[in-house]
């Protein structure tokens, strides 16, 4: 390997003394020539700032004598007598490729973090937030307390609304202040509040919406005449005795209450709504929905019992589901198999929030929702269809499944199978879920 320069040489203080000049008589055609250093890589990058040195014309002695007369003090050199030190741009050569470098390593370092944020913190074990900071974002977000709701329902509700970052951040909250209660109905909130912020706004009545009334798909009964009385101020009281007078809103004649006629929609109030007015106009609405799918009159009850089942089961997730859901029912009714629906058992036990049941309730038979213990369609719907619903059980997808269960409630996943092995193998999935926080936990009823 060829000697290298060492650093004393590379960083000396003055550069060489300059080469004699030579006679004009011995070069006479001396000519401007560019100085460039072959050896140095970095010379192509960075090139002599000035401009290319010229071979020194030679003086006569006369001439050199009479020049070093004018020159003037100190001028082009220093106390001492000394040519100046040339600046050198070594520093720049060694530094710029350096900073370079660094410069591309923080781009990418920025990129993964914006990109990959919630990565390179499981990677640097850097904890990820739970809750947003401040009031929110300013978009509304309208969410339903129901009657008998409990912290980790809420909890639950606001998270899934978009309005809270986690369910863990409103839950801690309100572990630590158990004296935080809930008075049913619809609020108007905001995206991306703080778990206190939000909590907060659920206390103060004037978030209360009472200008218009919101019913959300799947709601049941009891939930929908609690909402309507806490948005119109109609008292409950008349509100469960108008409900009880079918004949007069034009049911079908096997419907066994109001329960699935009170269709899921927003409507505007103006403060003069009646029990009996405003309880109309949620069954109108509900027949002009069948009207409109092409459902006949005498298929009213049994497309709305089907669509109910569908809702209820499906959830708001994926809407193929719905579609899936009713292809398997249509299935088990076509060879005579047992619905074996969970959450029309739950219905008939009075568990109205739940699809979780008992080998024993699953076995009472006189559980007229019981379709695990009696054949076919239960006897009337178990909540609220709405459009999408009732969509999927005029039109079920193709398909040989005769089972479905969702393994992740707070996704909504679902598989679909054939066989019993198969669904059982989802089923544990779905048991571990429950068991892996208290969020799934409150999923879980």
């Amino acid at each position: 390997m060829a000697d290298e320069p060492s650093w004393e040489d590379i960083f000396k203080a003055d550069p060489p003394a300059p080469t004699p000049a030579p006679r004009a008589e011995q070069y006479p055609e001396t000519k401007a020539l560019p100085v460039t250093d072959s050896s140095d890589p970095f010379a192509d990058l960075f090139p002599d700032a000035r401009p290319p040195q010229e071979a020194p014309v030679p003086l006569s002695r006369r001439e050199a004598r009479e020049s070093e007369g004018r020159r003037p003090s100190g001028g082009g050199r220093g106390s001492s007598g000394k040519p100046k030190k040339k600046r050198s741009l070594l520093w720049l050569k060694i530094t710029l490729p350096i900073v370079l470098v660094l410069g591309a390593a923080g781009g990418v370092a920025a990129f993964g973090w914006f990109n990959y944020n919630e990565q390179v913190r499981e990677l640097l074990g850097i904890p990820l937030p739970i809750d947003y900071e401040g009031d929110g974002n300013g978009t509304e977000v309208i969410v339903t307390v129901n009657s008998g709701d409990i912290g980790s329902d809420v909890a639950r509700t606001l998270h899934d609304a978009g309005v809270t970052m986690t369910f863990d951040a409103v839950y801690d909250y309100l572990v630590a202040n158990p004296s935080i209660g809930f008075t049913p109905g619809n609020w108007s909130l905001e995206a991306e509040m703080s778990a206190e912020s939000a909590v907060a706004a659920l206390q103060d009545t004037a978030n209360k919406v009472t200008s218009k009334l919101l019913i959300t798909e799947g709601t049941v009964l009891p939930d929908t005449l609690e909402i309507i009385s806490e948005t119109t101020s109609i008292p409950l009281e008349e509100l469960q005795a108008a409900s009880q007078d079918l004949a007069s809103f034009g049911l079908p004649a096997d419907a066994p209450s109001l329960e699935g006629y009170l269709f899921p929609a927003t409507y505007e109030l103006d403060g003069t709504e009646t029990a009996q007015g405003i309880l109309q106009m949620l069954v109108t609405t509900t027949f002009e929905r069948l009207d409109a799918a092409g459902v006949a009159v005498e298929d009213r009850h049994r497309v709305l019992t089907i669509a109910a089942l569908i809702q209820r089961e499906a959830g708001a997730f994926d809407p193929d589901d719905f579609y899936k859901i009713s292809r398997v029912f249509q299935n088990r009714l076509d060879i005579d198999m047992n619905l074996e629906s969970d959450a029309t058992v739950a219905y008939g036990t009075g568990n109205l929030h739940t699809v979780f049941t008992t080998a024993a309730e699953r076995a009472d038979a006189s559980n007229i929702y019981n379709t695990y213990a009696n054949p076919g369609l239960p006897i009337g719907p178990i909540g609220a269809a709405g459009d999408h619903a009732i969509d999927a059980a005029l039109h079920p997808a193709d398909g040989p499944w005769l089972f479905f269960v969702a393994v992740n409630l707070a996704t909504g996943e679902t598989v679909f199978s054939e066989t019993v092995e198969e669904h059982e193998a989802a089923a544990e999935r779905l048991r571990e879920w429950c068991r892996e926080s208290p969020e799934a936990a409150s999923y879980c009823g």
